[in-house]
């Protein structure tokens, strides 16, 4: 936030006239003693019955068609790193918000107290009869990628990882509407990548899918560019590696570059660095 003018503005959005941003609103009518019976005891005997007949039955007679899970461990929030699961809660909150206002999907947030891979994919698994879908969000590199793989393959519902799918997807939208507008080519524009972790890799992956060349992309991590003298990195920062040892530092990287993505912490880009990038940059950053 810029000041404490914004801070105090935001506390009181969360805070007035309730709590939070999403509840829970019944969808059938509960006025009369009936409507009470068939919503429990005894009449919901009856769609219990039918889905132990046939399971695919309770998209028919349950809300889990239209449910998804917000799910983190809050190991890598948005810009703040890791603030573990109970500072993350306003932040899947809000996701569950933009979830309901832009495509009418209800969500419950659940947030993880498991930074282990093995306990937090049991624990997704283990709730996952409740949802239709599973959204993963904020959860850091590399432990992200096999959560997510592993999920993927092990549930019989869709999962995504909005760090990896949607950023890479909407940014990917937005590189090919910039070039467009810039009347650049996506095989001839240097990139530079602020950033190493779930989203970063991801949205990297799907620029080269999208034409930009390996090699015009130099990516950073927190302890600096991802090149040849590198040694124990990732498997996923390896496909990113440099031979472009002679840049040291971000600003040596951005000098003359096309675009800019930030997906790192805050402040990371100065005024010096954006006037140093080539004709008409574009920079595209987190929140």
């Amino acid at each position: 936030m810029k000041n404490d003018r914004d801070r105090i503005r935001a506390l009181l959005y969360h805070s007035k006239p309730s709590p939070g941003k999403i509840k829970v609103i019944p969808s059938k009518n509960y006025s009369q003693q009936t409507d009470l019976s068939l919503a429990y005891s005894p009449g919901v005997a009856y769609p219990c019955l039918e889905i132990h007949k046939d399971s695919e039955n309770v998209y028919k007679y349950t809300s889990k068609s239209n449910l998804v899970a917000v799910i983190s461990n809050g190991t890598a929030v948005l810009g703040l790193g890791d603030i573990g699961p109970l500072a993350s809660k306003p932040v899947m909150e809000g996701k569950g918000l933009l979830f309901k206002i832009f495509a009418d999907i209800d969500v419950f947030d659940i947030e993880i107290d498991a930074k282990n891979i093995d306990e937090f994919i049991r624990t997704v698994k283990n709730i996952a009869p409740t949802f239709g879908g599973i959204n993963l969000e904020d959860i850091k590199a590399p432990e992200a990628f096999e959560i997510e793989k592993r999920l993927v393959n092990e549930l019989d519902i869709p999962v995504m990882h909005d760090d990896q799918h949607g950023t890479a997807i909407i940014s990917g939208a937005a590189l090919i509407n910039a070039l467009e507008l810039a009347e650049k080519k996506i095989d001839k524009v240097k990139m530079v990548i602020c950033g190493a972790g779930a989203a970063a890799i991801s949205c990297a992956k799907i620029y080269v899918s999208l034409g930009l060349k390996k090699e015009n992309i130099i990516m950073f991590d927190s302890k600096g560019p991802i090149n040849i003298d590198r040694s124990n990195l990732t498997e996923e920062k390896q496909k990113f590696i440099t031979n472009k040892t002679s840049i040291k530092t971000l600003s040596d990287a951005i000098d003359d570059a096309d675009v800019f993505i930030g997906l790192s912490k805050a402040n990371m880009m100065t005024k010096e660095m954006l006037l140093s990038m080539a004709k008409k940059p574009y920079c595209f950053c987190n929140g």
